[in-house]
């Protein structure tokens, strides 16, 4: 009994017991509006975007940085509003759908018959913090194939590297955004 009062007076004196813990940080994937195309080869096929597939674990909500290739966390206090590879999925279909490459743009999971599908694979979507800076880092490979026939089209990896003008989440995810508007564009350009 004695121990147990020792423990709770510590506790207390310590200040444990009152701390609040701070607010978790919810970020999101948030890329301006494209302007829509004309006059596309794909204009009047049907496109089904499969979930990203990931490397590691980096398609969950945490949000990752790390100081070298072996040293790497999760922020404790900040995350992405879902899970990356839903936010990645529904960034690409809204952005391929406005941009009127394709008749219509639907998730995989759609029980509509596609003539195209989009397939992606995730190698590094965190934070780096080295030496020479601080920076957001998107690595994604595309591949389209035709749904028909089960034959790839063409692929492509697409790579960028966009500093952050903070060490911290928030800028992190203001770098990644910049960099997921490029990536819409050049996305859009690969595939017209």
């Amino acid at each position: 009994m004695r121990y147990i009062v020792m423990v709770m007076g510590l506790l207390l004196l310590s200040g444990c017991g009152f701390k609040e813990a701070p607010v978790m940080q919810r970020y999101s994937i948030a890329v301006p509006p494209l302007k829509p195309l004309s006059d596309t080869q794909y204009r009047n096929k049907i496109l089904k975007v499969s979930y990203p597939v990931g490397l590691g674990s980096v398609l969950n909500s945490s949000i990752y940085y790390s100081y070298t290739l072996t040293d790497s966390g999760s922020y404790l206090n900040a995350c992405w509003s879902n899970d990356i590879g839903k936010l990645l999925q529904g960034n690409y279909i809204r952005v391929l759908s406005e941009s009127g490459l394709f008749r219509v743009v639907v998730p995989f999971s759609s029980n509509m018959n596609e003539n195209l599908r989009l397939e992606s694979v995730v190698f590094d979507f965190s934070h780096h913090i080295r030496k020479d800076g601080s920076f957001a880092v998107v690595s994604i490979q595309f591949s389209l194939i035709n749904a028909e026939t089960g034959t790839l089209l063409k692929t492509k990896k697409f790579s960028y590297r966009e500093p952050t003008l903070t060490t911290n989440a928030r800028g992190y995810v203001e770098a990644t955004n910049r960099i997921m508007a490029k990536l819409s564009r050049d996305l859009i350009e690969w595939l017209r």
